[in-house]
């Protein structure tokens, strides 16, 4: 017969074997990493650049792919349908977050994600002249990012084409037909009015529309503007629009300036926007917050840091003279 003395040790042995291997499982299950699931959508190859940096940043941030973050990228060009589509698919793969670029595809992410709350983090974004955020201390909602200083960019291009080409009267200004430029044209009006400049804006679809419109110009001694400034927007920096643009400007020796790209020998003489990269890892800090658990209405939105680009290949092939002044100011200066 068993001692009730003996039934006891045993059954307290018993009882501490399951407690220690309990115990085992619970903080196994609970060591168990998580894995992210992150949903990006490039709105705009010319800026492929931030993913690139925006996935290096959550590298060093110990995000590792393939280990505990996987990514679903999806590229595309202002295309609104595909946005569309690309974000309900996010929505209903049901990833944690949304990293997306520029404008117009931020503003679409926030349409898609009205009842999931999915957190979404933009970049490359005005944030002015529409309903993205509530304030850059609390955007509000499910949504935080980097802004894009659109209207400050817009009157620094402007203020450096005029410096550089004090006798261009006549500012032709291409840009997307249907894209969100209020912000950037209403800070530019008033700048070109002060100092007599006349600034023509183009809108079109496409690059065969502006092909269409520089053809008809051709026709005429006097192609009616002077130089050709960007915006910061879709068209004028896609390789078809560039093409058409550089192709017409080339023969006439008409600067083109605001961004930097080359078409065969020939180019922009200046870019000022904000390093692509940088902002990318700027918006991979703001991830880092909101996959921790913060709320992202509450977490401020950044600005990223402009730079100054002179392509002085270009400038010498029109036979520009810069001043020390001008040359001074740049952070980079392309020989």
């Amino acid at each position: 017969m068993v001692s009730r003395q003996n039934y006891s040790k045993k059954y307290a042995l018993l009882l501490v074997v399951v407690l220690v291997l309990g115990s085992a499982l619970l903080f196994a299950g609970c060591g168990k990493e998580k894995t992210y699931r992150i949903g990006i959508l490039s709105g705009l190859d010319y800026c492929y650049d931030i993913t690139i940096g925006f996935m290096e940043k959550m590298e060093e941030l110990g995000y590792t792919e393939g280990k505990n973050v996987v990514y679903d990228i999806h590229r595309s060009n202002f295309d609104m349908d595909e946005y569309r589509n690309v974000l309900n698919q996010f929505v209903a793969d049901g990833v944690d977050l949304i990293f997306v670029y520029p404008t117009e595809a931020s503003i679409e992410a926030k349409l898609a994600t009205t009842e999931s709350k999915t957190p979404v983090v933009f970049c490359f974004c005005n944030i002015e002249d529409n309903d993205l955020i509530n304030s850059i201390r609390a955007p509000g909602g499910n949504i935080t990012g980097v802004r894009y200083p659109g209207p400050d960019l817009t009157v620094k291009r402007f203020e450096l084409l005029q410096a550089m080409l004090p006798e261009a009267n006549r500012i032709w200004i291409p840009h997307q037909k249907g894209y969100p430029l209020d912000c950037q044209i209403d800070a530019l009006l008033p700048v070109a009015a002060a100092t007599g400049v006349e600034l023509q804006l183009f809108p079109a679809a496409d690059a065969a529309e502006l092909d269409t419109e520089l053809q008809s110009r051709s026709q005429a001694a006097d192609p009616g503007f002077d130089a050709i400034l960007f915006l910061a927007e879709p068209l004028s920096v896609t390789a078809d629009a560039f093409a058409v643009l550089s192709h017409f400007s080339e023969p006439r020796r008409i600067p083109i300036a605001g961004a930097i790209i080359n078409e065969g020998d020939y180019g922009t003489i200046f870019g000022v926007s904000v390093d692509l990269t940088s902002t990318g890892k700027q918006a991979a800090l703001v991830a880092d917050k909101v996959l921790k658990g913060a709320d992202p209405g509450l977490v401020p939105v950044v600005s990223s840091d402009n730079f100054f680009l002179i392509n002085y290949n270009i400038v010498q092939k029109l036979g520009l003279e810069l001043s020390e002044t001008i040359l001074n100011q740049a952070d980079e200066i392309i020989r």
